[in-house]
């Protein structure tokens, strides 16, 4: 009898336990003022996602860096942060980058939303596509807690084997840049692009790789963040937990750059 009651007694605990730690988990953050809370837009397909592997022991959050979760709350922003893929999904640019931001920032509290989805085409990010007006509903929801202050976008794997849509790339994503910023009434919108690894040898990779860097030249407030030397996990398609995470201070380095330049102007 002693030890039924013990074995109820530990499974209950443990029960709370795993209960309690769920409830922390999904409980909202308390948002800065406005004027204190600086957003950006995670946008592409799944090495913006993130198929880098989480380790337990070191997932901590920033407390200065938030990301919206899957049920539109403000959480702090542990990873995996995407959960397009909940059963792959892992570290991705945005857990390097958000960090690097936040201590470029001090008095910042840095939103991270996390729009990627794995597996995805350019044709689903552009004006209409069902990925482009998600993503813009997602960021027009929250400029009433802060302001949208740029943009990281990785995608291009899913347009490298067709000569028809990594020839054309450059002109379809200068498009999608000019119709997000519209839409988001945020005409100089810095925008940072991601190249893809150089581990990926689809044939249109080179293409899209030069594509990023065209729009670069031409577009204004936007830049590009290598990813030269950047490891690929064993699939040779995705960038490592490691890697992932340095790109993401790539990617914060330019888009502090953009910040910079603009407010010069």
């Amino acid at each position: 009898m002693k030890i039924k009651l013990l074995l109820s007694v530990t499974l209950f605990m443990g029960l709370f336990t795993v209960l309690s730690a769920v409830q922390a988990e999904e409980k909202a953050a308390r948002l800065p003022s406005k004027e204190k809370f600086q957003i950006y837009l995670l946008i592409g397909q799944s090495n913006m996602a993130g198929r880098g592997k989480v380790d337990p022991a070191t997932n901590k959050s920033h407390p200065r860096v938030l990301k919206l979760d899957k049920q539109g709350k403000w959480v702090p922003a542990t990873d995996p942060l995407h959960f397009d893929k909940p059963k792959i999904a892992g570290v991705g640019p945005g857990s390097g980058f958000g960090p690097a931001i936040a201590e470029a920032k001090p008095g910042m509290t840095i939103g991270l939303i996390p729009a990627a989805v794995g597996g995805t085409p350019l044709s689903r990010w552009v004006k209409g596509g069902d990925l482009y007006e998600r993503a813009v509903k997602l960021a027009k929801e929250n400029q009433k807690y802060g302001e949208i202050k740029g943009a990281i976008w990785h995608q291009g794997e899913g347009d490298s084997s067709n000569p028809k849509l990594y020839n054309s790339y450059q002109k379809r994503l200068s498009g999608m840049i000019e119709d997000l910023r519209k839409d988001l009434n945020e005409p100089d919108m810095p925008f940072v692009m991601g190249e893809l690894g150089e581990f990926f040898m689809r044939p249109g990779a080179g293409t899209v790789n030069k594509a990023l860097h065209g729009i670069a030249e031409t577009v204004p407030d936007t830049a590009v963040a290598s990813s030269k030397g950047l490891p690929a996990k064993s699939d040779q398609v995705h960038f490592n937990a490691e890697a992932e995470r340095e790109f993401g201070k790539r990617y914060a380095e330019q888009m502090l750059k953009l910040q910079k330049q603009a407010a010069e102007k």
